[in-house]
């Protein structure tokens, strides 16, 4: 906190060689701000001194602040460094890149800042620095607002704004009419002997209060979203539906005190997706239209209730947030094996490869398979999917409506690999124990481009795969922080707290009425504020003028007038004797004549 003026004054008036004067305007200009006022012990200290010492030093403001901006410094490398608890698949493909900075990241805890040691402590010793500077600011200003103006300083004319003048009201009219004026300029009023005492700007320690506190909202509110948090992505096909259970996700991630029976029970269904694009002009390919429909149900037993969700619009239910990331299509197809067998049926996701126009790769594993003669096989298709081809112009979409939708496939039979337990990715083939299916004559590779409705036959009375129609499907994120709300909070208290500690100021006024020599009533009006409190002038002089309609300045009384000349003396006139001059009450004159 800064040092100010009437802090000076304070404590020159605590010093041993003041005047009863200086000690009477440090008295009325201390406790202007709430800061804590630091106290120097040059003897040497013991442990309890130490303690108390380092106490203080941890609750001060500059510390706070430093802690404050090496918070946010600590914050910069989670920002540009990878960070294991958001993606880790990006960690391990910064590792495999940087091999020498990798050990270095690691000792340091780069890799997961927001939970390390050193950030953590930078967290708790910020925290307990608010914690320790705002509860003795608040006690102190609780006290404050339960004592009363100070009394006028017996000199105001000390003061460094000051105004007096002569009126012909009485003291106690022009006591009384100051102290209703300042009542309704919202000051704090109290009259004392022949002196009114005014103070007004609390909601200035009231702001500076409101900031830390928010600060501290903002702490709590953070912290309790990275301990209990949980977000994690979910792909749904059109038909299909999500339920918030850990199965459903398929990637999720959670805080450090996160339990599975925390998991609130919710579920929706994706009922139909809409999409329609830009076919012309710079924006070409530009949703247009991008919504989900969906039919919800909130808790086990909730009605069904129908809602859109929409970019920026997630659906919130029971406290967490479903957005809507991603959309894609998913070809339906109908697999029979060489017995004429239906082995698998239905839609199948591929993965993204072209953003624009929503080419996808496709992968599609049939484990449990026969050929024509009953023995028991394996077979893959892997190709591509594109809403729009054209077959000029490559294996690549053109547009990512459905214009004309083509499947294109190649087919693989032998072993997939997934026999001996280990995981693999659904959008990947291991062609590694596999052979491709050739054409008849040997030696061309067999591949096929299919629109809805077309049918593949692979050779040698493999089986078939029929291209029924296709789907839509969406991507969702489902996420749920319990400290956003409070974060919120915090950050608007905090905003609202700086404008005021900001644009308000504290200040005292007095007015001092008093009988003159002259029978007139001598009035004085002086003011003290914060040193960068520049208005007080003009403030003091507002209420001067106001004032001065119940208590007018005393007119001035009218000069005498000044005795006339006496006339020139006629220079043709004849001279008159000294005895006509002469002064008969003046001896000296007398004897002169």
């Amino acid at each position: 906190m800064s040092t100010t003026d009437t802090d000076t004054a304070a404590e020159k008036a605590a010093g041993s060689g003041a005047s009863a004067d200086e000690r009477e305007l440090g008295a009325a200009g201390s406790q202007l701000s709430t800061a804590p006022v630091e106290e120097i012990n040059v003897p040497s200290l013991g442990p309890l001194g130490w303690a108390r010492w380092f106490w203080r030093q941890l609750t001060s403001m500059r510390v706070a602040l430093l802690l404050l901006f090496l918070l946010s410094l600590g914050a910069i490398p989670g920002s540009l460094i990878p960070q294991t608890s958001i993606d880790a698949l990006k960690v391990q493909n910064f590792k495999d890149k940087h091999p020498t900075l990798t050990p270095v990241y690691e000792k340091l805890q780069l890799f997961h800042v927001y939970s390390s040691v050193w950030f953590s402590a930078i967290y708790l010793l910020l925290f307990i620095s608010l914690i320790g500077c705002i509860v003795p600011r608040t006690l102190q200003f609780i006290g404050q607002l339960r004592g009363r103006p100070p009394a006028a300083p017996r000199r105001l004319t000390r003061l460094p704004v000051y105004t007096t003048w002569r009126s012909d009201a009485e003291p106690e009219r022009v006591l009384q009419a100051a102290q209703q004026m300042m009542k309704r300029r919202r000051f704090r009023t109290e009259a004392a002997g022949d002196a009114v005492a005014a103070e007004k700007g609390y909601l200035r320690e009231v702001g500076n209060l409101l900031f830390h506190i928010a600060l501290i909202v903002l702490l709590v509110s953070f912290a309790a979203g990275q301990l209990w948090k949980t977000e994690g992505t979910s792909l749904v096909t059109e038909g299909g539906g999500f339920s918030n259970s850990l199965t459903q996700y398929d990637d999720i991630k959670t805080g450090q005190l996160f339990n599975s029976d925390d998991l609130a029970p919710f579920s929706f269904q994706l009922d139909h997706f809409a999409a329609t694009y830009e076919r012309n002009g710079p924006q070409m390919r530009t949703p247009r239209t991008f919504r989900a429909d969906v039919t919800y149900w909130d808790g086990t037993d909730g009605p069904a209730r129908k809602t859109s969700i929409k970019v920026n619009e997630p659906l919130e239910i029971s406290g967490y947030k479903v957005y809507l990331l991603q959309h894609g299509y998913s070809p339906v197809v109908t697999i029979r094996d060489g017995k004429g067998n239906v082995v698998h049926q239905g839609p199948v996701v591929g993965l993204p490869i072209d953003g624009a126009n929503l080419t996808e790769s496709m992968v599609i594993k049939v484990p449990d398979y026969q050929d024509e003669t009953g023995n028991k096989d394996q077979i893959a298709f892997q190709g591509q999917f594109l809403p729009t081809w054209v077959r000029s112009r490559g294996m690549f979409s053109q547009f990512p409506a459905l214009d004309n939708p083509a499947l294109v496939l190649t087919a693989y039979h032998g072993s997939l690999g997934i026999d001996g337990g280990t995981p693999q990715s659904v959008y990947q083939l291991d062609k590694s124990r596999m052979k491709q299916f050739m054409e008849p004559d040997g030696k061309t590779k067999y591949a096929r481009a299919l629109a809805p409705g077309d049918t593949m036959k692979l050779p040698n009375g493999g089986g078939t795969l029929t291209f029924d129609g296709v789907k839509s499907w969406a991507s969702f994120q489902v996420s749920h922080k319990p400290g956003d709300q409070g974060a919120l909070i915090g950050a608007v208290g905090a905003l609202v707290g700086l404008a005021a500690s900001l644009f308000l100021q504290r200040r005292r006024v007095w007015v001092r009425a008093v009988a003159g020599d002259d029978g007139t009533t001598v009035v004085e009006m002086a003011g003290l504020g914060r040193s960068e409190y520049a208005k007080l002038p003009e403030e003091l002089a507002d209420l001067a003028v106001r004032l001065q309609a119940d208590a007018p300045p005393a007119s001035e009384a009218e000069p005498e007038p000044e005795p006339d000349p006496e006339p020139a003396a006629d220079p043709e006139a004849a001279p008159e004797s000294a005895s006509d001059t002469a002064d008969p009450a003046d001896p000296a004159e007398g004897a002169r004549a």
